[in-house]
């Protein structure tokens, strides 16, 4: 009898040093904004990674590879859960309160010990869920200062339990070093959709055209979701614009009210539009524009994950963390690019990435 009670009082400790080390691992609860096909999340989600793997959160490559796979992994130091919103695609008002609600429920039954928010739609529709509660939230990729979702009083002293990492975007850059490509060009167009990271380019843009901050004249900005719309405004500037920037084109939708795949928008946009290009990340040189300077998704994901291990490893409070923007990725041109537009890239040392794909070109996506 006192050997079955031993037995017992045995099989009991090893239950409860089981459970108390599985409470011990660290719950992370991730939020993407789009969708896993989305280039720039795609990004993103490789600086998480990286981050997650050099700061101990997960121990392997092996770990790592479940989490891109599953959107879930138990690691032996941390628990990660990942889902995502689809606002690229699913954007009505009906769509974002049902996908907020979804993931609201998704977080209190996962009750983690840290939100990672990233973009704009997760860091307003989720993160003003969780300002001010008992859980700190670190965001990545908001498009210019992160203030205008009433999550931070201020960046240097963001003052509740939110901080992160926001986008700078490069825009006078990108200008510049397109100026500096075709020295011949003096205007330009903006041409975008209607989505919150459109609008804070286009809005920007002409805030830094106000102030004479710009080496090309401003002529036309395009702000739409109607794909028709869309290419008539395009081929409109292109008639009284010497070049273009080239915002994000992925909330268009068809005269039926469908997703027009980003691929099929820049394959008509690059059949269509033959005058110089820029943009602001990476994800659109692969696609076919001409010139980026590289506001980095990998690095927004990565620092992100930094400012996690400051507040659950170092012990600091999201509210005296400063948010701020990571530096630059590099200026990458398209080859392919330059050569449907005859430019000479003879003699172009500033070019430090140079891209030989047009992804958008690739595709069957028809015009």
């Amino acid at each position: 009898m006192k050997k079955q009670a031993l037995w017992m009082v045995f099989l009991l400790s090893i239950v409860f040093v089981s459970q108390t080390m599985a409470q011990e691992k660290t719950k992370i609860f991730v939020v993407d904004s789009y969708h896993p096909e989305y280039m720039w999340s795609q990004d993103t989600h490789e600086g998480v990674s990286q981050g997650l793997l050099d700061f101990g959160f997960l121990e392997s490559e092996e770990e790592a590879g479940a989490y891109t796979r599953n959107d879930y992994v138990e690691g032996a130091k941390a628990i990660i859960k990942k889902t995502w919103m689809d606002t690229k695609r699913k954007n009505s008002q009906s769509e974002i309160a049902n996908v907020t609600a979804r993931i609201v429920e998704e977080i209190e039954a996962f009750q983690p010990d840290i939100l990672l928010l990233g973009d704009d739609n997760a860091v307003n529709f989720i993160g003003n869920q969780y300002v001010d509660t008992d859980i700190p939230v670190v965001f990545w990729g908001v498009n210019g200062l992160p203030l205008k979702y009433g999550l931070l009083d201020s960046v240097e002293r963001p003052g509740h339990n939110v901080t992160g990492i926001y986008q700078e975007g490069y825009l006078m850059e990108n200008l510049d070093y397109l100026k500096r490509l075709v020295p011949d060009i003096k205007t330009f167009s903006v041409l975008s959709d209607d989505s919150p990271t459109g609008r804070a380019g286009v809005k920007r843009l002409e805030n830094l055209d106000r102030q004479g901050k710009l080496p090309l004249k401003l002529m036309m900005t395009i702000t739409t979701n109607s794909f028709s719309e869309w290419k008539k405004k395009a081929l409109e500037a292109s008639q009284i614009s010497d070049a273009f920037f080239v915002l994000n084109h992925n909330t268009l939708k068809d005269e039926q009210g469908n997703p027009v795949d980003q691929m099929k928008a820049g394959a008509w946009y690059l059949g269509n539009i033959r005058k110089p290009d820029c943009a602001y990340e990476k994800q659109f040189v692969e696609e076919g524009i001409l010139l980026a300077v590289d506001d980095s998704g990998f690095k927004q994901g990565y620092e992100a994950v930094r400012l996690a291990n400051d507040i659950l490893h170092e012990g600091k409070a999201p509210a005296m963390i400063s948010s701020y923007a990571p530096d630059r990725g590099p200026v990458m041109v398209n080859r392919n690019r330059a050569k449907q537009l005859g430019i000479d890239l003879s003699g172009e040392d500033f070019v430090e990435e140079w891209v030989d794909e047009s992804l958008a070109l690739e595709e069957k996506t028809g015009s």
